[in-house]
Formats: structure tokens, sequence, C-alpha cells
């Protein structure tokens, strides 16, 4: 608000000083150009300098006059009458006034010019009233121009300010926009803690039962990936890199769980590593292969990870569905789907084709 009045008085300020002069320079252009042929003009090159030069200072004065008040009025109107609330009666009042000021203008200067010079001398002929009526022709045609230009100022400054209040509120909802996709990020997040807690707490439970050292290792082995878990709470992204490390480490747990029911073939080349997927992505894939899929000694069950031929990540498992399997919640892949939603324009595919079960992940930037 302070800005705006400040930029307001400089403008006012420097308005002034451009406007004054011109509307004097114009005056005297527009009344040569409505008649050209005036007795005036050959009137006036015959008067004394002294004179010219008075009456010159009289109009820079008039012209200066008529300007206040244009601007008078229009600023007046602008807080009792905007324009966007009534704009055909607020041009017809504004023209209205301007005429109006110009007749009491024209009036104070002609008592003026009478108290200055006197009566006028009489004349051999009448006055020519055509140029009476040009010259408030003329200075009516000035204060609307004046008005206009006040005017289209004012409508320039109140586009520039609703351009930028709308880029300010575009910005903050952006910024709402972030911190609401932030904050459902942060929940999808916490939504990963029970979903491999309870698988593994429960192995672990058994195993504490048969074998204390095994139990042990597997104990290590979940730490670490807990661990894992915890540390990239706070991260959106993760290399495919630190992924495959900690999948090795859960792999462990999941031979510990199923033995060699289940194969985990992991292939991340070179030149995808230093890329990245939602943290913890390819343990929820691994853990819902396992979830929804049978794994015997008969028909262990292959999950592979590996990358196809357009530099994207291929998750993929036989079906071997469970018969009278639980229904499922699909918390894992909405979870993962609502991670790249939120981080990426790219989706994951999900898709079952010639009997297997397959996840194309898009790999980020980082």
């Amino acid at each position: 608000m302070g800005k705006s009045t400040t930029q307001e008085k400089l403008f006012n300020r420097y308005y002034r000083i451009f406007i004054f002069p011109m509307i004097f320079l114009l005056y005297y252009l527009l009344s040569y150009l409505v008649n050209p042929f005036s007795g005036y003009w050959e009137e006036l090159w015959k008067q004394k300098w002294t004179d010219i030069l008075i009456e010159g200072v009289i109009m820079m004065i008039f012209c200066a006059l008529i300007t206040e008040m244009s601007l008078i009025i229009a600023r007046q109107l602008n807080k009792i009458m905007p324009w966007n609330e009534k704009p055909i009666a607020r041009s017809f009042i504004q023209l209205l006034l301007q005429l109006v000021s110009v007749g009491l203008l024209l009036a104070v200067l002609y008592y003026t010019l009478f108290f200055i010079f006197g009566p006028p001398p009489k004349a051999t002929k009448p006055p020519d009233k055509l140029d009476e009526w040009q010259f408030v022709f003329v200075c009516s045609m000035l204060a609307i121009l004046i008005s206009a230009v006040h005017t289209g100022h004012y409508f320039l400054q109140r586009w520039k300010t609703s351009m930028l209040e709308a880029s300010e509120l575009k910005l903050k909802a952006a910024e709402f926009k972030q911190i609401a996709m932030q904050a459902q990020l942060q929940s999808l997040k916490l939504q990963l803690d029970p979903h491999f807690m309870f698988n593994n707490f429960s192995a672990l439970s058994a195993l504490i039962m048969e074998d204390k050292d095994v139990a042990l290792s597997f104990l290590e082995n979940l730490a670490k990936v807990y661990r894992y878990m915890i540390t990239n709470l706070n991260n959106d992204i993760i290399t495919l890199a630190e992924e495959e490390k900690i999948i090795r480490a859960f792999a462990y747990l999941i031979k510990i769980r199923h033995g060699d029911n289940v194969v985990i073939d992991i292939d991340i080349p070179a030149s995808i590593a230093g890329r990245g997927v939602p943290p913890i992505t390819l343990q929820l894939l691994i853990e819902n292969a396992i979830k929804h899929n049978m794994a015997t000694a008969a028909r262990p069950l292959l999950i592979k990870i590996y990358e196809d031929d357009s530099g994207r990540l291929i998750v993929s498992n036989r079906i071997q569905r469970i018969r009278h399997q639980i229904q499922s919640t699909k918390l894992g892949l909405e979870n993962i789907r609502n991670r790249y939603r939120i981080l990426s324009d790219q989706q994951p595919v999900i898709k079952e084709e010639d009997g297997m079960f397959i996840v194309v992940l898009p790999v980020l930037d980082i």
C-alpha cells in the first residue's frame, strides 16, 4: 500500500512537469487547427511583446488550472464512483463536471483579463462569436484529454495491480499445493512402517523359538533394513545403487522366511544406478509378490529386477496366485502410485501378460 502511494505521488509530480507545458502548447495547436483563418492570429502578432508574454503566462496558468480541475474531478470520482461499478454513469458525470469546470474557469479568466487589461476597446465590427465558441470548445477538449490520460493511467495501474495480485495468488496456491503434497507424501511414507514390520516381526517371533543364532542374524539384518527406512524417511527419492544395497539385505530376510521357495534376481546396471526411485519401492513390490503368490519347493516364486530397453526399471514375478487369499488392501501398489504422482509426471505401469505380473517403474532424476 505504501509503495503504491509513493508511486502515485511520483507520477503526479512528473505528470505535472510534463503536462502543464504540453497542455499549453496543445491549446494553441488545437486553436490553430480548428480555425487557422481566425482573425485572432493576425491580431496576436500586432500586439506588444509584453502583452503577448502576459497573455502567455495567463494561458499557462489557465491550462494548469484546467489540468488540476480535471485531475481533482477524476480522483474524487474514483473514490465515490469507481469505474468498475457504474461505468456509463461515471463517464456521463465526469464529462459533465469537466464541462462545468471549464465554464467556471473561463468565467474566472474573463474577469481576470478584464481586471488586468480593462474593458475591451469598442470594435468597428461585432466580435466573432465563432472564435469565442472555438475557444470554449478547445478548452473543453483539453479538459477531456487530460481526464482521459489520467483515467488511462488509473486503468493501467489497476491492471498492473490486478496482475500482481493474481501472480501472488497463484504463487500462494502453488505454495499451499506444495505443502499439501509434502504432507501427503510424508503420510504415504509413514504407511510403510506397519506394512513392513508386521511381516518381519512375525517371522522373527517364530525364529526365536526355533534357532536363536539365526534369529539374531535375522534381527541384525532387520535392524539394518529398518535403519535404512528411518534414515530415508525425509528423502523423496533414493538412488537405485542405495536401494539395491538394502534390497540385498532385505533378500536375506526373505531367504530366512521362505528358504529357496522365493528367488530374487537383481540386475541393476550401472547406467541407471545413479538415478532414483521413491525409497522402499522395490521392497514393497517384493513383499506384494510374496503376499499374493504361492511359493513352494516345487514351484519357486521367481522375482526379477532389471532394466528394459527404454531405461526403465522392471520388477516382475510369475503369477502363482494363492487360491484362498485374504482380500488385498492394495496398500503397497497404491502407495507407489501416489508417491510417483506427487514426485513426477511419469507413472508406473502395472500389467499382467504371458503369466507374468509386471511393474514398470520410471527412474527419476535426483
